[in-house]
């Protein structure tokens, strides 16, 4: 199904898709809205998408599509050959990325792959995910060296005996520390990462690895 607000766009792809045996388009819509309406009653496989519609975006409406028909598999075709909207379009659940000056047999190999199960990008969206995969990954080591500056040396010791399952007094025995004490750490821990209960700030602990 082609999923494009310019006329011109949809009639040059049904053209280059009918010219083979391999793809069948059952349908078009010039907007999302319209997207929404045909899809139930015309149940496509595959779905080409715009990004840049009137009304709800291409972004926007595979969002949709993924999370009440997760048989259908969206792929973008947009002139937008820009970092933010590859990434918006893959968190969103996109299964491939092509570019309008993607050539027929491009279409052709990204519609098998993703027929297939497989996601379709080419080497330049690939590295712009692959870039955005990284970035994030060193945001989220940046925050977890950030937290653990938070905690003195005696905090995680607690916090590595807490994970261990031990009670505050077990604790207290093992540091030689009062109860109050090891339950003050405790409570320090968890107002500074922002915690409401042992089990959270365990589970923080296990999750960002802060010992």
């Amino acid at each position: 199904m082609l999923v494009d607000d310019h006329t011109i766009v949809r009639n040059g792809l049904r053209s280059i898709l009918e010219n083979t045996d391999e793809v069948e388009v059952i349908g078009e819509a010039s907007n999302g809205e319209e997207a929404l309406e045909k899809i139930p009653l015309l149940k496509p496989q595959i779905i080409l998408v715009d990004i840049s519609m009137p009304g709800i975006s291409g972004i926007e409406l595979i969002k949709r599509v993924t999370k009440q028909w997760t048989n259908i598999r969206p792929i973008i075709l947009s002139m937008h050959n820009d970092d933010a909207y590859i990434l918006k379009s893959v968190e969103a659940g996109a299964y491939g990325y092509l570019l309008k000056d993607a050539t027929r047999d491009e279409i052709l190999t990204a519609l098998h792959a993703v027929k297939n199960g497989e996601k379709y990008f080419n080497a330049s969206v690939a590295s712009v995910i692959v870039s955005g995969y990284l970035s994030q990954v060193q945001k989220v080591e940046k925050a977890t060296e950030s937290r653990k500056t938070l905690l003195s040396k005696k905090e995680r010791e607690v916090l590595r005996l807490l994970v261990e399952g031990m009670s505050s007094r077990q604790i207290a025995d093992q540091l030689d520390l009062s109860v109050r004490t090891v339950d003050n750490h405790r409570a320090n821990m968890m107002r500074r990462l922002q915690v409401h209960n042992a089990a959270e700030l365990v589970k923080l602990a296990l999750e960002e690895k802060l010992l």
